[in-house]
């Protein structure tokens, strides 16, 4: 199998997966391939926190013009894999000269599936983008083609306890596989202060409560496959849930907007973790540590790119606010304003190159130590 990641997360996935229980995994560019069988891929998509998909390949063959595509689709027995009762949707992407529209590659290859099962039992199954009950991935790589099935459906972004967002909300994937990449696991308090929905706050508390991702998601594609053992999907949920653990600090947020600030505490409640999440509507730049013993912060500031604000004079104030107010504090944040990140005036001990969807993005991080520098060396 393959499960897909963002830019940057493949070592962490690969480390999730080889913790789940993989075995022979491979670190590719934004993926990760591994074995496993069906108990594992429902255990996967599970409990996977920086994995966007977890597809299957079932056929591989080559071609060399759309004639042969149709032709090979066609000789293919997909019926173990889909009824003419049910419906289809096939996701497609190219890295190849043969075909310039993935669309085009997409219909020519439903085309070939509805055919097949109109000659051989006069009925042919229903195409459905949204919702179908079997979603297939073709890949085509220079003239080397794989028809895979896709086991999640939706994005594994898609936790399912988001049902309120903010301007420029972070995808629930970038923000655990930030928080891992923080070394963030739970053992002392933690600070968004610059919140927004609440993803970072709701991520950080499943992580430190060893929740499994996605269980609050409504569903996932395989649940709709012919082959599905309930019975062993439901163990397997009870299994994950029996290993979540209690969190002994604080998880709090903050936000200036009281909108923002509902938005999270509605989230936190959605994800049913509003007894380890406080929110409160406070401005940043008006706080202060409040915690005794290390602070772990994770924010997401404005870029400038959909919200108006003097970015020099914000990136400056979260630099004096760093330092004036939070020692004893390990302070990471991700922005693609990558001009404003230097009028922070602060050290960087780590930068790590991200993407936020298509911005190229820095996670840095601030250690903000307690006491002089001088009296600490």
């Amino acid at each position: 199998m393959i499960a897909k990641t963002l830019y940057g997360f493949e070592e962490l996935l690969e480390k999730e997966l080889r913790s789940l229980g993989a075995s022979k995994t491979e670190i590719g560019v934004r993926n990760v391939s591994f074995e496993g069988d069906n108990g594992f891929m429902y255990k996967a998509n599970l409990n996977l926190r920086t994995a966007i998909k977890i597809i299957k390949p079932i056929y591989e063959f080559r071609v060399r013009n759309e004639e042969d595509l149709y032709k090979q689709v066609y000789s293919l027995a997909l019926e173990h894999y889909l009824s003419e009762d049910q419906s289809f949707a096939i996701d497609t992407t190219l890295a190849t000269d043969l075909f310039s529209h993935s669309l085009y590659v997409s219909q020519k290859a439903k085309d070939a599936i509805v055919d097949k099962f109109r000659k051989k039992t006069g009925r042919r199954p229903s195409i459905d983008i949204k919702n179908p009950d079997v979603k297939f991935n073709l890949h085509i790589q220079r003239n080397h083609c794989t028809l895979s099935l896709d086991s999640s459906g939706s994005s594994l972004h898609h936790r399912g306890y988001r049902t309120a967002t903010n301007i420029a909300p972070i995808n629930e994937v970038l923000a655990a596989g930030i928080l891992l990449l923080s070394g963030w696991d739970g053992r002392g308090h933690f600070l968004d202060p610059m919140c927004g929905s609440g993803t970072f706050l709701i991520e950080a508390a499943m992580i430190a409560c060893n929740i499994p991702a996605n269980i609050n998601r409504k569903g996932f594609a395989f649940e709709k496959w012919k082959d599905f053992d309930s019975e062993l999907y439901q163990k397997i949920v009870e299994t994950s849930l029996n290993k979540v653990k209690d969190f002994h600090y604080t998880i709090k947020g903050y936000d200036k907007a009281p909108s923002a600030v509902r938005k999270a505490i509605d989230n936190a409640e959605n994800a049913n973790l509003s007894e380890y999440i406080t929110v409160e509507q406070t401005s940043f730049f008006e706080s202060k540590k409040d915690t005794e013993g290390p602070l772990h912060m994770v924010f997401n500031p404005p870029y400038g790119e959909r919200l108006s604000i003097d970015m020099e004079e914000f990136y400056a104030s979260i630099g004096d606010t760093l330092k004036q107010s939070y020692p004893g504090t390990k302070a990471w944040m991700i922005s693609s304003n990558l001009d404003a990140l230097k009028h922070v005036g602060l050290k960087t001990s780590r930068k790590i190159k991200l993407f936020n969807s298509q911005l190229e993005s820095r996670l840095v991080c601030y250690d903000m130590y307690q006491g002089s520098k001088k009296r600490r060396d």
